[in-house]
């Protein structure tokens, strides 16, 4: 499984309609071929940034399958617009868990 970490640094005064735009997205990465879970966190230091951890099968789920999709594309328009600058992305693989 590969985690994907998108950091999303929002404009000042967006959060409230960036919240409501990734809120609807989650339906899209719900129904992603390969998407096994989909988690939003805000920073509580910078408050105009989030972070997406979405969990895919595999890497080529999300750079193939979904990057770039007519779904990728719908997830981007209701987002993007509150973007302050364009997300910081990277995918990880587990290499420990102690808990």
């Amino acid at each position: 499984m590969i985690l994907e970490i998108a950091q999303i640094d929002v404009r000042q005064g967006a959060e409230a309609a960036f919240e409501a735009g990734i809120r609807e997205a989650s339906a899209i990465f719900r129904a992603a071929k390969g998407c096994r879970s989909f988690t939003v966190r805000r920073s509580v230091e910078k408050p105009q940034r989030y972070r997406l951890l979405i969990e895919w099968e595999t890497l080529e789920a999300h750079t193939e399958d979904f990057t770039g999709s007519q779904a990728w594309k719908d997830y981007r328009a209701m987002v993007s617009p509150y973007f302050e600058s364009p997300p910081s992305v990277e995918h990880t693989e587990l290499t420990l868990q102690a808990f």
